[in-house]
């Protein structure tokens, strides 16, 4: 018989690892690519010594001069607070007395519920890894009783729980009446939004910013921070760290070709030391790519990928195309300078009783929520590249 004690049995020793492996490498190719690791957490923050430049202690001399100097390795620490990524399943106490006497039926209860956490993390998780930690989805464009135009509707899913913010001094704040609004239909043509609840003429304004609930400045620090244009980048200055600047080349004319891409591959070696080893943009991009290889009669050579992806190939480097990645750019990044640091593996989160399903007040429902505690870190930002201005296809 199924009751609540199994169902949290099933949730501990048959779910978890199932649900972590897809989290950790399905999620997609980038994330696949990036080394996970407990190392260097301290509390509740990821302190990383990282060095830049080269030891000072060498020199040419004479035969009975004096040694060289020493000069150590230059270190600079870089700081992380751990974000705190969350995911919760739903069951009904209906749902599960109607399956109390059918373990098969259960089981697809369990499933489709598992299923659908993986699906929306897998996409909240692969958009963090490009943004900038602001969690910032869109700006507004206009808005007409409860539909609102975005600039952009790439990082909006339908059933998505949403905040709308509004410019307040050097930050934002939450907009009163326009937080937990679930998106109901998204018309992606014409990056119309429509949501849940009472108008938001008047209340929500152009130039106010969508973040998913409870969300703004919580985020992981993904390549958005990295090749943004903040004053700071892991708690270090960064016109006084000018080795912490990531490389950018504009496509001339908007074209991407295997010259352009050799020079951000050949630059990342020649100054930074940095072997790069993965390169991602978003499809038009690579249509764009793929277009330039094709008028120059040149073999789309395809590889393998680990977690069942497949990429084109440039010099035997994988090209992946990702839907979070911005638009016109492409990144030339060596992932073996990333790592997201951890303080655990997903776990679901337990009370004190040490149960993981529990009963939402006031309601017949049991909630239970998969929790990670983690940031992304680049020891070498130097050592990633960019291609702006590219004309997709």
């Amino acid at each position: 018989m199924v009751t609540i004690s199994s169902a949290e049995n099933a949730l501990k020793t048959l779910y978890l690892g199932v649900v972590s492996d897809q989290l950790n490498t399905k999620v997609n190719p980038l994330l696949a690519k990036i080394k996970q690791s407990t190392a260097d957490v301290w509390g509740k923050e990821v302190r990383k010594l990282v060095p830049y430049g080269a030891n000072g202690g060498i020199g040419a001399g004479t035969e009975d001069g004096d040694l060289p100097t020493a000069a150590g390795n230059n270190y600079k620490q870089f700081c992380l607070t751990l974000k705190n990524l969350y995911g919760t399943i739903e069951i009904s106490d209906k749902a599960i007395r109607a399956s109390a006497n059918n373990s098969g039926a259960f089981v697809n209860l369990l499933n489709a519920e598992m299923e659908g956490l993986i699906k929306a993390s897998k996409f909240n998780f692969g958009r963090m890894l490009f943004g900038d930690g602001s969690g910032k989805l869109a700006t507004v464009s206009s808005v007409s009783g409860n539909t609102v135009t975005l600039d952009s509707v790439s990082n909006v899913i339908e059933g998505m729980v949403v905040d709308f913010m509004t410019p307040s001094s050097a930050t934002y704040t939450e907009v009163s009446g326009a937080t937990g609004r679930r998106i109901l239909s998204i018309d992606r043509a014409n990056k119309v939004v429509t949501v849940n609840g009472g108008a938001l003429t008047g209340v929500v304004d152009e130039n106010d910013i969508v973040t998913v609930q409870g969300s703004f400045g919580k985020e992981i620090t993904g390549l958005g921070a990295i090749f943004g244009n903040s004053t700071s980048l892991y708690g270090i200055t960064r016109s006084e760290n000018l080795w912490l600047t990531p490389k950018t080349v504009a496509a001339k004319e908007g074209v991407i070709d295997d010259s352009t891409i050799q020079k951000v591959v050949d630059e990342l070696e020649d100054v930074a030391g940095s072997t790069a080893n993965f390169i991602v943009c978003n499809s038009g991009v690579r249509r764009a790519y793929q277009n330039y290889l094709t008028s120059n009669r040149t073999n789309v050579d395809t590889i393998n990928l680990d977690g069942g992806f497949k990429a084109i190939s440039f010099g035997g480097i994988p090209v992946v195309t990702d839907r979070f990645s911005p638009s016109g750019n492409m990144y030339v990044l060596n992932t073996d300078e990333f790592t997201l640091h951890q303080l655990c593996d997903w776990r679901w989160l337990e009370g004190d009783d040490g149960r993981v399903l529990k009963q939402t007040a006031g309601k017949p429902v049991y909630t239970a929520t998969l929790v990670k505690y983690a940031d992304l870190l680049c020891e070498k930002p130097s050592g990633q590249g960019v291609i702006t201005g590219v004309t997709e296809a």
